[in-house]
């Protein structure tokens, strides 16, 4: 295995995420139904593409980054909200998996152009 290619680094990263997301939901006794329910609810995103290219870009990006999961996240974990750790674990998990599964962060050409390469 070569380490020093940046898709697999990128992929392995978002197994790693999606295996941590899976413990950490189990640690916070989250409902697997509501997981399973719920695990493809960020791809709703992708209807800003009906606008255009750059709105979907915009608007898929905004919810695949783990920018937010981590940062609501740590907000309630520090304010003691922690109800909603299960779902921003839930969320993290989908980033998680979309990665791993070569699906990356777009960008405003076309649906296919990501971070990751073409799909």
């Amino acid at each position: 295995m070569n380490l020093f290619l940046p898709k697999l680094l990128l992929r392995l990263e978002g197994a790693a995420v999606l295996l941590v997301s899976l413990a950490a939901f189990q640690a916070w006794h989250g409902s697997w139904g509501w997981f399973a329910a719920l695990f493809l609810a960020p791809d709703v995103a992708a209807l800003g593409y009906l606008v255009g290219l750059r709105t979907g870009a915009a608007c898929y990006n905004a919810v695949h980054t783990y920018l937010l999961p981590l940062g609501v996240g740590l907000i309630c974990h520090f304010t003691g909200h922690t109800a909603a750790l299960p779902w921003l674990a839930i969320w993290a998990a989908h980033i998680g998996f979309d990665r791993m599964a070569n699906y990356g962060l777009k960008y405003p050409t076309a649906f296919k152009d990501t971070h990751l390469g073409r799909v």
